[in-house]
């Protein structure tokens, strides 16, 4: 498969259309169907399109099977409500979830929350 084959299966997999895929990387919006027509991704924009799709720059160019990137210690930490409240991806066991389970597990956590535990 190409990378760019690898882009839309893998944004297909998380619910993402191409435009959007870009847009969450930061991209021009129609940046992503240039390497359908034969064009080569630099480095740095396949780095901003793994990112944005929680995967590895080797998962997408096809050269692992193993589509996590590697944690890193210097990881930043991440507000869970602000992740379950966003348009995207928020993923558990492997597999996207959909708005509605990111709305109750944000209402769940509010309501632990608000209960003191």
């Amino acid at each position: 498969m190409s990378t760019f084959e690898n882009i839309k299966r893998v944004a297909n997999e998380r619910g993402l259309s191409l435009k959007q895929t870009a847009l969450k990387a930061g991209l021009s919006e129609n940046a992503l169907y240039r390497y359908n027509q034969g064009v080569e991704p630099k480095y740095d924009t396949i780095k901003k399109v793994a990112d944005a799709l929680g995967v590895s720059v080797d998962y997408l160019a096809g050269d692992t099977s193993t589509p996590t990137p590697v944690k890193s210690h210097n990881a930043q930490p991440v507000e869970l409500d602000q992740v379950l409240s966003e348009e995207g991806m928020a993923m558990f066991d492997g597999q996207p979830l959909s708005d509605d389970y990111k709305k109750a597990l944000l209402t769940m956590l509010n309501g632990l929350k608000d209960s003191g535990q």
